[in-house]
């Protein structure tokens, strides 16, 4: 028997990704979508056959509160703006529904800790879960990158470069709450903690980052109200690096590398790279799309065995989220360097 799943949110990441990824999956069953126009959930479904659309101009009987006495929908994944999740997640999960919400996990780091701790007073984990999607920790050339370093000794190094120039009427740019963000770090929130959690996967749970210090500037006045960061930091042990990204920029290139006694593994799109005594190795590793059908997938394997995979759990998404909010902060005191604190989970 599959579980019944309801997509919240029509956007392009719920209609690019999510539905083919729910569709795809032997444990999941789409059931309804719901979005605030019914326009909009109709871009995500137009064969109505497939499953019942909701929105909150389609009548009685049809908003979202509606969708969510449906004894037949077991879960919801909600794709929404930042600043909307929250309260979508609050009334699923009050409901009894099991809830994959995209990341951010919320805004801020404030506004996520309330959420998780309510989370955790409020409702029985044991047979509701929440869980926060991160489609970077399903990538297999990450997994592939994290097992070669594992067999290279202590970490001596790091550094992470993405870079990006966000055009005016690209796609993603043109959603609205995109366009004009009213949530922290614009695009660098958005995307960047995707490229935190690559950078923590890597490095792995036994030395988190610890410290760090970052400029940050808008170089695009499109991208308000930051558009780059560039950072150093410092894990447990004392490793150090840097994290520079930016999406305003025509600097080009993409790569995470990690150093150590026994040599260095690039992670570069598909390619990881390892260097050993002079000697470099370079092997593709397919990954699956971006990461979100085994992301979905994995969701749906834990939701029919009972449990929750650890990978979602809330608290990875806080630690992801720590550590870009800490870099904007930093930013605004002109390179102040702060601590990191949540990097560790049961903190």
């Amino acid at each position: 028997m599959t579980i019944g799943v309801a997509i919240i949110g029509g956007g392009i990441f719920a209609r690019e990704e999510h539905l083919p990824a729910v569709e795809a999956s032997e444990d999941l069953t789409l059931k309804a979508v719901y979005s605030r126009s019914l326009k909009s959930a109709q871009t995500l479904l137009s064969d109505p056959s497939k499953a019942d659309l909701y929105s909150e101009d389609s009548g009685d009987g049809k908003g979202y509160a509606d969708l969510l006495k449906r004894s037949d929908v077991q879960a919801v994944i909600i794709a929404l703006p930042i600043l909307n999740q929250p309260e979508y997640i609050r009334a699923a999960l009050s409901a009894g529904k099991h809830v994959l919400s995209e990341k951010p996990v919320a805004e801020n780091v404030k506004d996520a800790q309330e959420l998780i701790k309510w989370y955790h007073s409020n409702i029985d984990t044991e047979k509701v879960t929440w869980s926060v999607a991160e489609n970077f920790r399903y990538l297999n050339s990450f997994d592939y990158g994290r097992e070669q370093i594992q067999k290279l000794g202590r970490v001596l190094g790091f550094r992470t470069k993405l870079y990006g120039n966000i055009q005016a009427g690209s796609k993603y740019y043109e959603t609205e709450w995109r366009k004009t963000p009213t949530h922290q770090g614009g695009f660098l929130l958005d995307g960047g903690v995707h490229f935190t959690a690559g950078l923590r996967l890597l490095l792995g749970p036994s030395d988190p980052i610890v410290r760090l210090s970052a400029y940050s500037n808008q170089l695009q006045k499109h991208l308000p109200p930051v558009d780059t960061v560039d950072a150093t930091m410092k894990t447990h042990t004392g490793a150090t690096g840097t994290f520079s990204v930016s999406f305003g920029t025509t600097l080009t290139g993409g790569e995470w590398t990690v150093g150590c006694e026994g040599g260095s593994v690039s992670v570069s799109g598909s390619t990881i790279t390892t260097v050993i005594d002079g000697k470099e190795e370079k092997k593709e590793v397919e990954d699956e799309r971006s990461g979100v059908p085994p992301e979905v997938r994995k969701w749906g394997e834990a939701l029919a065995a009972g449990k929750q995979n650890t990978r979602q759990i809330p608290e990875e998404a806080l630690a992801d989220l720590e550590l870009l909010e800490q870099m904007l902060r930093s930013g605004e005191s002109n390179g102040a360097p702060v601590e990191c604190t949540l990097q560790t989970m049961g903190n």
